[in-house]
């Protein structure tokens, strides 16, 4: 069984039909890429299984559990974090507030102190600004917080939705080689992104989503080579 099973999922916006009967699995362990262009529906869909979207019909579950019925902070103690689109970190708040909010549906202190430890071995910047007012971070470090403050609450997925946008090349690499890091250590990722180059090198497979429809689907490494693929989102 899937860790992650969308099936026949229908999400309007008023009269708008934003998804139009996707099907699609997420693996324990694996990193799945959800590609296409703006207006595609990618962030409707990860909206759409953590509960901040309603859908019109279809299923979505998690280790075999019922979302459509769970609201969202109900799955994000079943193990479901989202790293949002702009990051969405509290701005006025310092960075270690930051990171505490991430594990506000903890109970064990103990627990937590040791997460946030772990977190800062994996965002050692993120430890030496601490008490530095997250809204002053780069964009680069506050999508580490976003980050960070995902993993504070223990997932056993993530939900990332477009962790490279409008950081310099060198944060990108960076990012990526964190999200690597993160799922060789046990945590299933759902990537969206529109960087398709540098979202397909991550994925083991991924799906190619076109105005609420699934196109194609299949291993990362070869979508990366479909000609279509590399014509519409690798600009080859």
């Amino acid at each position: 069984m899937a860790m992650l099973e969308i099936k026949d999922l229908n999400v309007y916006y008023g009269m708008i039909h934003a998804i139009k009967g996707i099907s699609f699995e997420v693996n324990e362990g694996e990193i799945i890429a959800l590609i296409g262009a703006n207006g595609a529906g990618k962030t409707t869909t990860l909206h759409t299984i953590t509960g901040l979207i309603g859908a019109k019909s279809g299923s979505i579950t998690f280790e075999g559990e019922d979302l459509l019925k769970t609201p969202p902070h109900r799955i994000v103690s079943m193990g479901m974090a989202h790293v949002p689109e702009g990051r969405r970190i509290f701005q006025e708040l310092t960075v270690l507030e930051n990171l505490k909010l991430g594990a506000y549906t903890r109970k064990d202190p103990k627990e937590v102190a040791e997460t946030l430890e772990t977190v800062y071995d994996r965002f050692p910047r993120l430890k030496e600004r601490r008490s530095q007012i997250a809204g002053t971070l780069s964009g680069g470090e506050q999508q580490m917080l976003a980050m960070g403050r995902a993993l504070m609450s223990h997932p056993k997925i993530i939900l990332m939705d477009e962790p490279s946008m409008g950081l310099s090349p060198l944060y990108v690499n960076e990012i990526f080689d964190i999200i690597r890091s993160v799922n060789s250590s046990g945590t299933t990722i759902l990537l969206v992104e529109q960087n398709a180059k540098k979202a397909l090198a991550a994925a083991n497979r991924a799906y190619v989503l076109e105005t609420g429809k699934i196109v194609l689907s299949g291993d990362a490494k070869e979508l990366m080579n479909d000609d279509s693929v590399k014509k519409a989102y690798l600009g080859e």
